[in-house]
């Protein structure tokens, strides 16, 4: 079959991204066959908007009231430079892909978060669900762990949204960076032993067997299920117990609290996990930013950005030495940027015009800058990249089809990507 005359202009487009036709056609052709090139994802949400100016993509020739006071610094890729409390993660550029021209309309938290973890923009009429609780959907085989899991805690916008209530992520409930890190309903209850919860769970199933015989769906309950398997299994007690790790590879992560979910993220992608999110809290820096990223909000700690450079480049040099990074896909992200003008009270307010997100692994090709901001951060100046392109994306590394469709409780189709384009430049 000839393409129709559609097809042929947007594959001539696509030689502007350095694409031919036979490789648009191969693109096409992987995106239909929703082939996954990762088998799992680590998504490290920067809650708050963490500020692009200051992380990736610094400014140093624009006026000091944009730029800021922190140095650029070069790294493993030529041209491409980060900032100067991101070291470690600059070593290991050869492995990222930045993108910078990523664009909101969106700029208070609880909507721009439920945009960019969701790939739709909010709608009254229906809460639409996060990446994790979609790939908890898709990946219906039984595991002892949850297909979905939020380290420490879950955001709110990366629930179930309309899909069912077993779609929804498990969250740890504690602080691994805790000497007394325990997991919540892991352990049994004082008076609820093993073989008395084995005996609740026989039972449950003999009622189950009579009450499909009478009407098949009554007396399912996946979530209980779940909570079974989750305690009575050794292998999940097992994944959530960072005391099996080496000293040095705890340190390597760093030992505040994003470093060590990060830590405990690659232990469950390890145990067959497909999705976890990692949460660290504190990116929205109103005032006193350079503080607060450089070392900490009461001074005297590491702040954000030297965390984030522990925990991010620990996480990738872990999961590539594991052999775990082709097949694991790493995206970092927050709801939006930060202005491009530095506030009276020393710090950058909400600002989702421009900001940037970063992946690496999962069949990501590293190395590169998809997309430019302008030359003060404000706008993209090339390639503007939007939350539904990037969630379009996601789902396609994973191998979920954007045409795929679940049905909300009164029985409403709605697709899991709608008007999203692949970042091709990516694949």
């Amino acid at each position: 079959m000839h393409p129709g005359r559609r097809q042929v202009v947007q594959a001539g487009l696509l030689g502007a991204l350095g694409l031919g036709l036979s490789d648009w056609f191969r693109l096409r052709a992987w995106e239909k066959s929703s082939a996954p090139r990762a088998s799992s994802c680590i998504l490290i949400w920067l809650d708050g908007g963490p500020s692009h100016l200051d992380t990736f993509d610094l400014k140093p020739d624009a006026p000091a009231e944009v730029r800021g006071p922190f140095k650029p610094i070069a790294t493993r890729v030529a041209g491409l430079h980060l900032s100067e409390y991101l070291p470690r993660t600059a070593r290991l550029a050869d492995k990222l892909a930045i993108l910078r021209s990523v664009t909101s309309p969106l700029g208070e938290h609880n909507l721009g978060s439920h945009y960019l973890l969701t790939g739709y923009k909010p709608n009254p009429a229906l809460t639409y669900p996060g990446y994790g609780s979609v790939i908890a959907a898709v990946r219906t085989e039984k595991r002892d762990l949850p297909a979905h899991i939020a380290v420490p805690d879950c955001n709110q916008y990366a629930g179930e949204g309309y899909l069912p209530g077993e779609c929804r992520p498990f969250a740890v409930g504690g602080d691994p960076s805790r000497p007394d890190f325990r997991v919540r309903d892991l352990e049994l209850y004082p008076k609820l032993t093993a073989d008395r919860l084995k005996r609740r769970q026989s039972f449950r199933e003999d009622l189950d067997s009579l009450s499909r015989a009478v009407e098949r769906e009554a007396g399912s309950d996946p979530e209980f299920e779940q909570a079974y398997r989750l305690i009575a299994s050794p292998k999940a007690k097992k994944a959530f117990d960072l005391s099996q790790e080496k000293q040095q590879t705890r340190q390597k992560y760093g030992p505040r609290t994003l470093g060590q979910s990060c830590l405990l993220a690659r232990r469950l992608i390890e145990a067959g996990v497909p999705f976890v999110t990692v949460t660290d809290r504190g990116w929205d820096t109103h005032d006193a930013i350079f503080n607060r990223l450089k070392e900490g909000y009461t001074g005297g700690t590491v702040g954000k950005v030297p965390t984030l450079d522990l925990a991010l480049s620990a996480l990738i040099e872990d999961l590539s030495e594991r052999g775990l990074l082709e097949s694991t896909l790493v995206v970092v992200m927050g709801e939006f940027g930060r202005t491009p003008r530095i506030n009276t009270a020393g710090g950058r307010d909400h600002w989702p015009r421009c900001f940037s997100v970063v992946l690496a692994g999962g069949g990501v090709k590293g190395g590169q800058v998809v997309g430019t901001s302008d030359s003060r951060g404000e706008s993209p100046a090339h390639r503007p990249i939007r939350p539904e392109d990037l969630a379009r994306t996601i789902y396609l590394l994973l191998g979920v089809s954007a045409a795929h469709e679940f049905r909300t409780r009164d029985g409403r189709p709605v697709q899991v990507n709608q008007g999203g384009e692949v970042i091709r430049e990516l694949l």
